[in-house]
């Protein structure tokens, strides 16, 4: 190993102990201890030689001292953990030089110890040799410490990589949920709306439906109206009243002890004496004559048997087997027989001899009263 040199003009003594330093000797070399001078000087009784008033001596001999007392305070624990760095002492033969006790240098002797303490830490010291070099100290380098920063550095962005990857796979997962739950609302509203528009087609065929079978019906209704009117017209055409300038007075049915069957048997038109009296329908006189509580009656006979009862005339200016036309004069409103006043008594039998209601009759051919 490298030597260091001594300074120039540097005066070296021996140390005789507490009570200072002999310079007899003329010593002109510099002393680095070492770990096996150190034990021997330490079992030898203490007496070594050092340089007098040396700086770089004095520092030289204290380096050794702190590294050996940071080897054994636990110095290696560091480098068990770092890339070792080698620091060389020197190691060059020099002459024996009295040296304080290790155990006396201040603050050391405590690390050292002593009796079964210095053994035990002999044994310590030993067995750490055995693992790493006595000298061996570590400390880190600016490049240790970039490459520490890169690799943090590395792992690091490896982490926020792999979080974003998972933020983003969790991302897509609920993207791809939503787009599912979207679609599946939209397929429900679709299937929704062509239900209601199956519903309003439905509703809307039947309303048409119905709108037609209505506007049928009123059609057929309006058509059977039509026909109706058209018979009744051409009834009317063929039928007439039987007088003009009326007051209906009593009705078909009405009860009344003024008539022998106890109501009324037919339809009374009031009028002036010497009305006219027309033929209702087209038809011959069967009789013309008085007729008891009637007093002078015609009866005139239609077509289908049918028999119009004309009571209480005036006159009479048709006669019995003539044929008659609808509205043709027959006779005269009177007031002969059983009466109150001049009246135009009329009646209705059908063939079988059964009384109708002259009014409702007369109705049913067209004629409104």
């Amino acid at each position: 190993m490298a030597s260091n040199p001594p300074t120039p003009h540097s005066p070296f003594a021996s140390y005789d102990g507490p009570g200072g330093y002999d310079t007899t000797d003329g010593v002109t070399e510099e002393w680095n201890p070492t770990e096996d001078s150190l034990r021997a000087q330490s079992r030898s009784g203490g007496r070594h030689r050092v340089a007098k008033r040396s700086n770089f001596a004095r520092s030289s001999t204290v380096l050794g001292v702190g590294v050996i007392a940071a080897v054994g305070a636990g110095g290696l624990a560091t480098a068990q953990q770092k890339p070792p760095v080698s620091i060389a002492l020197p190691d060059v033969g020099l002459p024996d030089v009295d040296l304080p006790d290790v155990s006396e240098l201040p603050g050391v002797g405590k690390l050292i110890g002593s009796g079964d303490e210095k053994q035990g830490n002999a044994a310590t010291a030993a067995g750490n040799a055995a693992t790493q070099p006595l000298t061996a100290l570590t400390y880190t380098t600016p490049a240790d410490e970039a490459g520490t920063q890169a690799r943090t550095q590395t792992s690091s962005d490896a982490g926020e990589a792999l979080r974003a990857r998972i933020l983003q796979q969790a991302e897509q997962q609920q993207a791809a949920a939503d787009a599912a739950e979207k679609a599946e609302a939209e397929k429900a509203a679709a299937e929704k709306a062509a239900k209601e528009a199956g519903a309003k087609a439905d509703a809307a065929e039947k309303a048409a439906a119905e709108a037609k079978k209505k506007a049928e019906a009123e059609a057929k209704a309006k058509a059977a109206a039509k026909a109706e009117a058209e018979r009744l017209a051409k009834l009317a055409a063929s039928f007439a009243l039987p007088t003009s300038s009326y007051t209906l007075t009593s009705t078909y049915g009405e009860a009344g002890s003024m008539w022998s069957s106890g109501y009324h048997t037919g339809l009374d038109f009031a009028a002036p004496t010497g009305t006219p009296v027309k033929a209702v329908h087209g038809g011959t006189v069967k009789s013309a004559a008085w007729s008891g509580s009637y007093g002078y009656r015609i009866v005139l006979e239609l077509e289908d048997g049918t028999e119009v009862w004309y009571c209480h005339l005036s006159s009479m200016t048709a006669s019995a087997g003539q044929s008659v036309g609808t509205g043709e004069t027959i006779g005269r409103v009177g007031a002969t027989g059983n009466v109150t006043g001049p009246h135009l008594h009329l009646e209705v039998h059908t063939a079988s001899d059964s009384r109708l209601d002259p009014a409702a009759w007369l109705r049913s051919k067209g004629l409104g009263i």
